[in-house]
């Protein structure tokens, strides 16, 4: 690698080979005899797979960092560390997104309809449609606030119903749960787990999942952690999408949020929790990625 550096600098005619040379401790006639012979195998093996890197990180539009891009290279079948995809990608320039901290859009209801905790930090299902988790974001755009409400299925992380408003009334959540039963068409029993927010606690809410065969579920008080899910989908949706460009209205929020999630993030996105498996590949059976490359 230190001749391949004194190879681009000695053709940006910046420094000599001489110079460049003497700073990295290496011989000329070593280096001569480098350029004579061409790279090394481990080289070429080096520059091939930087290309294709370069493609997956494209690709995965949410600019994943390491430990999903490697991932993404063994269900393509390439066998490499983690520690080799991290030396490519920083010498390739090429980084995954970090998240802003994000605002809190909990409102306690006045009158307020309790639900008891039955995940208990258990963010589990051993089967689908057992165990639901939910919340409400916010997105700023130039004609004002439009908010998003989401439901995802705790066995296999899929975004399963979600609802994209300028409005923060119950309805919103009503929405998008009533989109996961129509798409799921869960037995009766499954589990809604949300905040304490005045939607998921209010009359309409409750009534709504009494009479679908909803039953809620609700975390403690000023407690982030007992709907971890939910604030976690919304740090990758903020982080990989939202927060990349400017937005100008609820139409334009609400037909990118619908292809991010059902193009992307279901169908395409490696999770950690799922041993980078996509929620649909776990959701078909798979437990390990190299499943898929076999």
């Amino acid at each position: 690698m230190k001749y391949a550096a004194i190879a681009d600098w000695a053709e940006s005619e910046q420094y000599s080979v001489a110079f460049m040379c003497a700073q990295l401790s290496v011989s000329r006639s070593g280096y001569y005899r480098w350029q004579a012979n061409g790279p090394c195998a481990r080289e070429r093996a080096d520059t091939e797979l930087t290309e294709v890197i370069g493609v997956i990180h494209e690709e995965l539009e949410g600019n994943p960092g390491v430990r999903r891009v490697w991932a993404e290279l063994v269900v393509r079948g390439w066998r490499v560390s983690r520690k080799r995809v991290w030396r490519l990608m920083r010498a390739a320039g090429l980084r995954g997104r970090h998240p802003r901290s994000v605002k809190r859009t909990t409102v306690a209801g006045a009158r307020p309809i309790d639900a008891p905790d039955l995940i208990g930090q258990d963010f589990t299902a051993e089967r689908a449609n057992e165990r639901w988790c939910g919340d409400i974001t916010y997105v700023r755009t130039v004609d004002g606030w439009v908010y998003v409400a989401t439901v995802i299925d705790l066995h296999s992380r899929k975004v399963v119903g979600y609802a994209v408003a300028d409005h923060l009334r119950t309805s919103l959540i009503i929405e998008a749960l009533a989109a996961a039963l129509v798409t799921r068409r869960p037995p009766a029993g499954v589990i809604f787990h949300s905040d304490r927010g005045c939607q998921y606690t209010s009359k309409e809410f409750a009534d709504f999942c009494k009479l679908n065969g909803v039953v809620r579920s609700m975390g403690r008080k000023a407690t982030c952690f007992d709907n971890a899910v939910a604030e976690s989908f919304f740090a990758t949706y903020k982080k990989e999408l939202i927060h990349t460009r400017p937005w100008n209205d609820l139409t334009e929020v609400s037909q990118q949020t619908f292809l991010w999630i059902e193009g992307y993030y279901n169908r395409r996105r490696r999770h950690s929790t799922l041993n980078y498996l996509t929620p649909s590949e776990y959701e078909l059976g798979f437990r390990k990625i190299t499943e898929l490359a076999a």
